[in-house]
């Protein structure tokens, strides 16, 4: 059943009026109308909304010869699609529709007979493979041209067809607009679609567009340009234009295509059409202030005459979209709201690390979670020991482990990457690399790790030993072979001007989470507004600082605890003096001792025998020791607030160090306010303890020094209880910081550490939408943080609120914690800009500014 129309919106030939929209026809019918409003010279075209596609892919298909009274009768035609977001891909463009044999003789007097067999050769190669679904290679067995080629791709068609190509224009027209409305809505498409983002229902239009062929007896070719770079977003007129071609056959025959300027590497479209070439960049300089974007544009010239088929938004790499941006503010066509806007926070994340080269060939060996962006290639090393000698001589190396602990800190400061068989985003070589700035991937669970024999089983089963090169890129979690070629990280003026525009548009705070001096530095430099925690387990796995620690473990007396925990004190003074200067003034974040004990005592033989040693004890006394100190759950047992009741000396001795570095920092700079935290807290009981504690500690500090300070006390909320208790909490202490990390653990009863070896599967089959170490979980773990702050602020409504764990760095969970009305979020340094973007961006669409449309 056909279905006739005249002012049908579904099926409208493209006018400066016609209704359209890019949610009912899609971006490129939206785009070719504003062409057709700029009065630029495009040819006609007719669009078929998303509802009338959809109708044509069950069988009920429009007018056919009202369609095509639209168009000159002798005209050629192309349909290509158009979709609501270019990415979501879609089927390919069909040219040349209209041609037969009758059109073949008539075009022969005007543009000759190779031309003319060109065009009808095309079409009837594309019509068998792409809408009669004949086997393509019967058609790219064909090595003859001109007209002997059209005449055996004729019979090819009529031998496997069994019919007789069509000649009728409608017929053709009809299967092509049938073909590509399938298409659209097969299982395999729409899997697809889905994969790059698209909503299942998502909706395809189409255009079809009167052609101007490109081939003929004057000047006739094809081309595409663009002003900028899409590498580096800089100025310059980019693309190829080749005579006596169709489509984007310019790109593809890049050795015999033509520059567009003139260029001292070969000939040019300026030269051989310089009035061509000049409408041309008028037209596209129009476009850019106009449409409000760089635009790349495919055009025709048909006997020196410039058409424009298409307009598109230009292709461009993270980096070129920061500069584009920043140029469109700075030529006064957008608004920098708006250059805030297009950015997406995720790709700033690129910007701040090395990259693999977008067209570098990547032989993928491996691949697990993404946890820390960036890339680096180095040799294969499967130690901390191995890594620090690579170090020492100067070679680059890739620290490989099963699963890194707090032991492997200077193998992995010494390594240029790391990789992990196990973990998930929140384990420890995922949060350290962040922290650090170090590519890492973990979770390879399909690549085979013996670190006894120093191997790694590939994915395609080829074995790399120790000292091999591979190269890992943390920004798409693959594990590559050799060195492909990098691109350096891009901090320049247009990305610290965005990041301007962006502080001015947030109006949520920004710290980041840094452990060390180093962490601190690039805290700074990423404009974080202080550090909302500082992990101080860190400080004591140093070479100097171990043993002390592990003597203090040792000791069955408070005294002797005391007597190590003395050595410590001046190094942790000295860590925190340095933190306080680097920040200047700005708010730190301290959390106090956190782990387990058992973590500082060595695992393995060698280990043991050296503690053995320093302690002067028998190994055996030493393992027993060390064994007795096992927990079933460590996770969930003796660590955290729990230690600093149970051995109150290292709470004592970490308060003794921040107030003596806060006086120490504040004689040479800006008066410092500390700000304390304790980890694991369950009930308020905790807090009243430790506070009356860290209050004598801070008296005491006082009385001795002569000098006065102030120190503001505060929870990690980390565990359920905390959350539901929240109004008992805090009234004791001056903040509630939420560990979203352990506080997703122990609400999903899940090991963050072990949770990647299946998260991949959970997330496949539609058990979680995401992994919840990744994007915070907003029904579970964001309903329990939500009546944290909400009960803690009923009782105590000046307390400041926040996040520390790992996802205050990702926008979709910056966004909840707006909403809640947290104070800040704490992210690791080197997400830091992405939460300043994304919070910029939450704000703004709050203001009503929004993300412009795609084309």
């Amino acid at each position: 059943m056909q279905k006739a129309f005249s002012e049908d919106p579904d099926v409208t030939l493209i006018t400066p009026t016609a209704p359209m929209a890019t949610p009912t026809h899609g971006g490129r019918a939206k785009c070719l109308q504003r062409l057709v409003r700029l009065d630029l010279p495009v040819p006609r075209t007719v669009a078929l909304s998303f509802a009338e596609v959809h109708r044509i892919a069950a069988g009920q298909m429009p007018d056919m010869a009202a369609l095509l009274a639209h168009f000159d009768p002798e005209a050629l035609l192309c349909v290509r699609p158009s979709s609501e977001d270019p990415d979501w891909g879609g089927p390919g463009a069909v040219l040349n529709i209209g041609m037969n044999d009758a059109r073949y003789v008539a075009l022969t007097e005007s543009i000759g007979h190779e031309a003319s067999a060109s065009l009808y050769m095309r079409f009837v190669q594309g019509y068998a493979v792409h809408i009669a679904r004949l086997d393509p290679d019967l058609f790219d067995e064909i090595e003859d041209v001109g007209q002997a080629g059209l005449s055996a791709a004729l019979a090819a068609y009529e031998e496997e067809a069994e019919e007789a190509f069509p000649q009728d224009p409608a017929v053709q027209l009809r299967e092509v607009l049938r073909s590509m409305a399938r298409a659209w809505e097969g299982t395999s498409a729409r899997l697809l679609r889905q994969a790059k983002g698209a909503p299942v229902d998502a909706g395809l239009g189409l255009v079809v567009q009167e052609m101007a062929p490109g081939l003929g007896k004057g000047e006739c070719g094809s081309g595409v340009l663009q002003l900028v770079d899409s590498d580096t977003g800089l100025p310059q007129v980019t693309g190829r234009y080749l005579s006596q071609s169709q489509g984007r056959e310019a790109l593809k025959h890049r050795n015999t295509s033509l520059f567009l300027e003139k260029d001292p590497r070969g000939p040019s479209l300026e030269e051989l059409a310089p009035e061509a070439f000049a409408q041309l960049k008028a037209h596209t300089e129009l476009m850019r202030r106009k449409l409000r974007a760089e635009m790349q544009i495919e055009f025709t010239i048909q006997n020196g005459q410039l058409h424009i088929l298409d307009g598109v938004r230009v292709v461009r790499s993270s980096r070129a979209a920061v500069r584009i941006a920043v140029r469109l503010v700075e030529d006064g066509i957008i608004s920098p709201q708006e250059a805030v806007m297009r950015i997406e926070p995720g790709a700033i994340s690129e910007l701040l690390h090395r990259q693999v080269a977008p067209g570098a060939d990547r032989r993928v060996i491996g691949r697990g979670i993404a946890a820390s962006p960036g890339a680096a290639t180095g040799r294969i090393v499967f130690s901390s020991a191995e890594a620090l000698a690579s170090t020492s001589r100067g070679e680059s190396c890739i620290l490989v482990r099963r699963e890194t602990s707090p032991e492997d800190i200077r193998g992995m400061h010494a390594a240029v990457a790391v990789l992990t068989e196990r973990g998930g985003m929140t384990s420890h070589a995922a949060v350290i690399g962040r922290g650090m700035g170090l590519p890492c991937v973990v979770g390879a669970a399909r690549m085979k790790i013996d670190l006894q024999r120093k191997t790694i089983l590939a994915e395609n089963g080829s074995t790399f030993r120790e000292g091999d090169v591979v190269t890992l890129d943390g920004t798409a979690g693959e594990v590559l072979e050799g060195s492909p070629e990098m691109v350096e990280a891009a901090l320049d003026d247009a990305f610290q001007k965005l990041m301007g525009w962006a502080d001015d548009a947030r109006d949520i705070g920004v710290r980041a989470n840094a452990d060390t001096p180093a962490d601190a530095a690039t805290a700074r430099r990423f404009m974080a507004q202080g550090i909302g925690l500082c992990r101080t387990e860190h400080m004591f796995f140093e070479a100097d600082r171990i043993t002390p620690m592990r003597e203090m473990i040792f000791a069955d007396a408070p005294e002797d605890r005391q007597a190590a925990l003395a050595m410590l004190l001046p190094m942790q003074r000295a860590d925190f003096t340095e933190l306080f200067r680097i920040m200047e003034g700005l708010p730190v974040c301290i959390r106090l001792f956190d782990p387990p004990l058992h973590e500082f005592l060595p695992t393995d033989r060698a280990g043991l025998r050296d503690l053995a040693e320093a302690l002067d004890l028998p190994v055996s006394d030493v393992t027993r020791r060390v064994e007795s100190m096992g927990e079933y759950n460590p996770m969930l047992g003796l660590r955290g607030v729990r230690l600093g009741i149970t051995v109150p000396e290292i709470y004592d001795m970490q308060a003794r160090a921040i107030f003596e570095a806060t006086l120490d920092a504040s004689r040479e700079g800006a008066p410092v306010v500390p700000e304390i935290m304790l980890p694991l807290v369950s009930a308020n009981r905790e807090v009243e303890l430790l506070r009356s504690r860290i209050d004598a500690v801070a008296a005491a500090v006082r009385a001795e020094r002569g000098r006065n300070f102030t120190y503001r006390l505060g929870v990690m909320v980390e565990t359920p209880r905390a959350c539901l208790r929240a109004d008992e909490i805090a009234p004791h202490c001056q903040f509630l910081s939420f560990g979203t990390n352990d506080l997703t653990q122990m609400t999903y009863g899940l090991s963050r550490d072990d949770a990647g070896r299946f998260m991949g599967d959970y997330v496949q089959q539609g058990v979680f939408n995401e992994d919840p170490f990744h994007v915070l979980d907003l029904d579970g773990v964001g309903e329990l943080v939500a009546i944290g702050v909400e009960r803690g602020r009923s009782s105590n409504p000046g307390v400041t609120l926040s996040i520390c764990g790992e996802h205050g760095g990702n926008p979709e969970s910056i966004a909840f914690c707006r909403a809640v009305g947290m104070t800040y979020v704490s992210c690791s340094p080197f997400r830091v800009p992405v939460a300043r973007l994304a919070a910029a961006q939450f704000a703004l669409s709050a203001e009503g500014v929004r993300k412009p449309p795609r084309m």
